[in-house]
């Protein structure tokens, strides 16, 4: 296989919009019609039964992961184990996903994503009732708490690879799928943490753990409804390390999937972690908790509106100009480098909020488009490993780096490296150069550079 070459995901797939007698698109249906410039071009139908289902379940999934974060805090705070209960009962659920997440993609593609998604949301409506039995009833000790965080943290494992491979089989349009799913999210961010907050307070943080097992059964039953079966269980079977060693070969051999990732590492350790614990001091520290809040839920607001921007903005070469986009998150901890007036700080996070969400959505669609079926599972469980594994080490070390350089300091490192990072990006020619997959509906908005590298003015965008 070309190792920065389209392969056509969905046409490995066999997924909705590939016609497999002709290898291309499906002419009739809900695909798209056109002569390839979009011009009499019908846009590919979204809301199937499939996507709506999927739609559900991702966006009530999301809804308990939001909620989940707060529960615990409160949970074990009140439990009495202080701060440090709280960052070991996070670690218990955060290292699992972490250390297992490729095993979770091996299995998706042997045992298909759906099932294994349901086996892993059963499973959580288990852990997550016991944990709300355990805080309720306050008869608990900590070793169940973390043993419980620590088996949520393996069913999530085994849950996150098949979030890319089972949209391609459930929406035509996939980039318009990834939008609209990001838009969910943004606002489920905005929601979640605020009714979790409310719920805890008056009815205890055990409530809001049986709510949040509530939405892992409702994403089961969603799962179990799906009619798409998708790609069967990967053909080449056998033993757990040739698969994860098959997963490494198709990540590896394609120059623009190992790069960013590579890339994204460091993103995670020195621009992600400190930019939102330090520049959250910032503002706290100089406007309060309530201009904290109010700048947060703006960037929300930011992700709402790319998400949506996304949808339709659909370049032919999606990563240079994700990446050119993604540079716009600079400005999250840039403001933090100098003393703002809030309204300046509100418009450098929706910016950012903006940024993050098209790289977001141009990223999943590129991989869930150019990755064949049968290994996206496991080639996308080395996306979330590579990108996650380092993110924690960040967030710990942003602290005492701040008290040994200077807050401020630190800030505007992070500042400079993300403007490194997506130049480095940007110069790597297989992620420059790579292109839509031709199998995806035609763009309705062209890249800012056309084909033989001239500049489109601002008119024609």
């Amino acid at each position: 296989m070309s190792s920065d070459a389209p392969t056509g995901a969905k046409g490995s797939a066999g997924g909705p919009g590939n016609d497999p007698a002709t290898g291309g698109d499906a002419a009739a249906g809900d695909g798209t019609a056109g002569d390839g410039t979009g011009r009499g071009a019908r846009p590919a139908a979204l809301w199937t039964r499939d996507f709506r289902l999927y739609f559900t379940l991702r966006t009530v999934s999301l809804f308990g992961d939001a909620m989940m974060p707060i529960a615990v805090t409160i949970g074990v705070l009140h439990a009495g184990y202080g701060a440090s209960g709280v960052g070991y009962a996070f670690a218990s659920w955060s290292a699992p996903v972490a250390l297992l997440v490729l095993f979770g993609g091996v299995l998706a593609d042997r045992y298909t994503p759906r099932l294994m998604m349901a086996v892993s949301d059963v499973a959580r409506v288990g852990t997550q009732s016991l944990l709300a039995v355990v805080f309720l009833t306050g008869a608990g000790h900590f070793w169940q708490i973390v043993v419980l965080q620590i088996a949520a943290g393996a069913a999530t494992a085994t849950f996150q690879p098949g979030v890319a491979s089972v949209l391609p089989q459930v929406a035509e349009d996939v980039q318009r799928a990834n939008g609209v799913l990001r838009v969910a999210e943004a606002l489920v961010t905005l929601v979640g943490p605020a009714l979790a907050g409310v719920l805890a307070a008056t009815a205890g943080s055990g409530t809001v753990l049986a709510v949040d097992a509530g939405t892992f059964a409702v994403s089961a039953l969603c799962l179990a409804a799906l009619r798409t079966a998708g790609p069967g269980p990967a053909a080449d079977g056998g033993a757990m390390m040739r698969n994860l060693v098959r997963g490494w070969h198709e990540f590896r051999s394609r120059t623009w999937l190992w790069s960013v990732i590579l890339i994204w590492s460091f993103y995670g350790l020195l621009v992600f972690g400190p930019a939102q614990p330090l520049t959250g001091t910032v503002i706290v520290g100089e406007h309060g908790a309530a201009a904290f809040g109010v700048v947060s839920s703006v960037f929300g607001a930011g992700a709402v509106g790319g998400g949506l921007i996304a949808m339709r903005f659909r370049p032919r070469r999606p990563l240079f100009t994700g990446a050119c986009v993604m540079a716009s998150f600079a400005a999250c901890p840039l403001v933090g480098v100098f003393r703002l007036p809030v309204p300046v700080i509100c418009a450098g996070w929706l910016l950012a909020g903006v940024g993050f969400a098209v790289w977001n959505v141009l990223w999943l669609t590129t991989l869930q488009t150019h990755v064949p079926a049968d290994v996206l599972n496991r080639v996308y469980a080395y996306d979330v490993a590579g990108s996650t594994l380092i993110l924690p080490v960040g967030r710990v070390l942003s602290g005492p780096a701040a008290g040994l350089f200077g807050l401020r300091h630190v800030l505007a490192a992070a500042t400079v490296f993300a403007l490194v990072a997506t130049a480095c990006m940007v110069a790597v020619p297989a992620v420059r150069s790579l292109r839509r997959d031709p199998a995806d509906p035609t763009p309705s908005s062209p890249d800012p550079l056309d084909g033989d590298g001239r500049v489109l003015t601002p008119g024609v965008l």
